[in-house]
């Protein structure tokens, strides 16, 4: 039998410091030892929980021998980085990039990380968390959807979002641009709570104009959570595999607008095989943004035009502990997310009436359509009246188009 190694430097004092000191220090040691297995060379997800399994738990992992190691599996250079101790350094290094970033990691095993992501196929071994960690447990609800949205899937995910994250919900989305922008800006809006799950390093903001954005969904309370390693880039492989976390988390994915051959599918398909919720915003047939959603409504998605089709179909506890801390931030009705309010001028309702969620109405479309019957100084009063009151928007080159 070969001569066992000495233990690793920060195993071993993790393992004489295991008996007597308090829990949150045995905590932190277990996740400084899955963060060096999340960071061994050939080693991969999957494998790692095998491994853990094997030697049933992982501090037992960083005391076997380069033998036993080979052993259960692994890789030549796999097992030396854990046997001669350079996970484990790579671990400290990373832990302390971490802490100066103002994130804290959780491991699979720590008391933090969420029930509902442990229990899918292909848990992460250990999430960065800028922010609230405790917010991953709250009962939440992934808004996902095309990066090239039109004004009417804009208005859709922000007026959605505000209205759930007022009610206590909180929005999970991937801060991508497009929809998931939209999401996280209504729950601001709503004075709720928002977690965005990051395809980059949790100190690499992507896109680099949400930077703001990240900063407001912090202050606001909110978290930032990525399961990548600090300094990780936006590699584009990176984005389907956080998808799973953004539904794992969630209660349910709603998904906005999204094309045939969208990357919204993953989540929406991540979310069936985690047995959660598929909802769906439904969309302009003639739209190629609304295949995804459309679709998945024939295939039996939930179909949503506002915030209480959701809310009908989250579980009964869940509805009872929210319900009891309700504080809607929005004072509108509950059904304005499709649906215009009738508290309008005549010349507000002509003119509302010609404009579209889903496409731009150019200002002499209004005038040549309206007149005689509304004067062009008219129109131009109901636009402003309307856009003021937060029903219409005014893009670039006077086109105009509904808020929701």
């Amino acid at each position: 039998m070969s001569q066992r190694p000495s233990s690793p430097p920060a195993a071993a004092a993790a393992a004489a410091s295991a008996a007597s000191a308090p829990s949150s220090r045995t905590d932190h040691q277990r996740s400084l030892l899955w963060l060096a297995l999340s960071l061994t060379p050939g080693l991969g997800v999957t494998r790692a929980r095998s491994l853990a399994q094997r030697f049933e738990n992982v501090s037992a992992i960083f005391h076997a021998s380069l033998t036993e190691l080979e052993a259960a599996g692994l890789r030549a250079e796999s097992a030396q980085s854990i046997a001669l101790g350079r996970s484990t350094a790579l671990a400290e290094e990373e832990l302390l990039r971490a802490t100066s970033a103002g994130a804290a990691i959780i491991s699979l095993d720590d008391d933090l990380y969420p029930a509902a992501l442990k229990n899918i196929y292909d848990p992460p071994l250990v999430l960065y968390i800028r922010g609230d960690a405790a917010l991953l447990a709250a009962p939440g609800l992934a808004m996902v959807g095309t990066r090239h949205p039109t004004p009417y899937g804009i208005g859709m995910a922000q007026r959605l979002s505000a209205d759930l994250a007022g009610r206590g919900l909180v929005i999970v989305s991937g801060m991508a641009r497009g929809v998931d922008t939209a999401a996280h800006k209504g729950a601001l809006e709503g004075r709720g709570k928002t977690i965005a799950v990051w395809g980059t390093g949790a100190d690499v903001v992507y896109p680099k104009e949400n930077k703001k954005l990240s900063e407001n969904i912090l202050a606001a309370g909110g978290a930032i959570v990525s399961e990548f390693a600090m300094g990780s880039f936006a590699a584009p492989q990176n984005f389907p595999i956080r998808n799973r976390i953004i539904s794992g988390i969630s209660l349910g994915v709603l998904v906005v607008e999204a094309g045939e051959y969208s990357g919204t599918r993953i989540t929406a398909r991540c979310a069936l095989e985690q047995s959660r919720d598929v909802f769906a915003v439904p969309g302009n047939v003639t739209n190629k943004n609304s295949w995804g959603p459309n679709t998945l409504i024939k295939q039996g998605a939930k179909l949503v035009a506002t915030w209480e089709d959701v809310w009908e179909e989250l579980p009964s506890q869940v509805k009872q502990t929210l319900e009891a801390n309700w504080a809607p931030a929005t004072e509108s009705p509950a059904n304005a997310s499709l649906f215009g309010d009738q508290q309008l001028s005549a010349q507000e309702k002509k003119v509302f009436r010609l404009l579209k969620a889903d496409e731009a109405t150019q200002i002499d479309e209004l005038v040549e359509k309206l007149e005689p019957d509304v004067s062009s100084s008219e129109i131009f009063v109901a636009l402003f009246e309307l856009e003021l009151a937060g029903k219409i928007k005014q893009l670039p080159g006077k086109n105009f188009v509904r808020s929701f």
